[in-house]
């Protein structure tokens, strides 16, 4: 069965082309052009990843991504008109996996739409084997790579595909400093990176407060500064 895309954006030629290119690839694309109309699919629908545009009409795009992330973890895009690093560090600290800049070339957000799908069945359980079950635990934190699942002090916390991949990369080098370039090349295999780029930085911040963890007095994760982060080895 090919992966359900949600597809919201007012601008009806980008969303038309939006959806021509993802049914190429053989996805299965609902499309709207208003938050209040992809609500209930939102509700009703077992969707695979969501593609949403900041500037919309009724809702913005930050609601609905929070919305999602209510009940959801699948991935989720922001497309956005504007360049500015808030409004993509907002998205992101929302729930955001990822962001694309408008314009943007449709085979680069097919590309993004494939990576992320890539590592949300890796680590969904309904694509995982029961066997040979993968746990790294540090402290009292439990990460279940197999059925995507972390639990801190016994209790679960919910993170998005990406936040899950950055925890894993960093715990299974603990002891080891791993920059942001790294860690960017190594979710998304991509050459989108660059210096000014503050997506690790805005992932890391929200992986944080979900973990309860603290920059200054750091439990997991450490910043070294103008180097990168590690997570202490044992």
């Amino acid at each position: 069965m090919s992966e359900r895309i949600l597809v919201v954006d007012d601008e009806s030629e980008i969303a038309d082309l939006i959806e021509v290119y993802l049914n190429n690839e053989n996805y299965t694309v609902f499309k709207f052009y208003s938050a209040k109309a992809a609500l209930e699919c939102i509700h009703t629908t077992e969707l695979d990843l969501a593609i949403l545009d900041i500037m919309l009409p009724d809702i913005d795009g930050f609601a609905l991504c929070q919305k999602i992330r209510e009940t959801h973890t699948y991935p989720i895009i922001m497309l956005t008109a504007k360049d500015g690093e808030m409004d993509k560090i907002n998205g992101l600290t929302l729930g955001a996996d990822d962001y694309i800049t408008k314009p943007f070339r449709p085979l680069e957000l097919v590309a993004r739409v494939k990576s992320q799908l890539r590592r949300y069945k890796r680590y969904n359980p309904a694509h995982c084997m029961e066997e040979g079950r993968d746990v790294i635990v540090h402290s009292d934190l439990e990460l279940d790579v197999t059925a995507h699942r972390c639990l801190v002090g016994g209790a679960p916390v919910t993170l998005t595909p990406t936040e899950f991949s950055i925890l894993h990369i960093l715990l299974k080098n603990r002891g080891k400093v791993i920059s942001a370039e790294a860690l960017f090349r190594q979710i998304w295999q991509d050459e989108y990176y660059c210096k000014a780029n503050n997506t690790i930085t805005a992932h890391i911040r929200h992986l944080r407060e979900k973990l309860n963890d603290s920059v200054d007095k750091p439990k997991y994760i450490k910043t070294i500064w103008g180097v990168g982060y590690k997570i202490e080895d044992q």
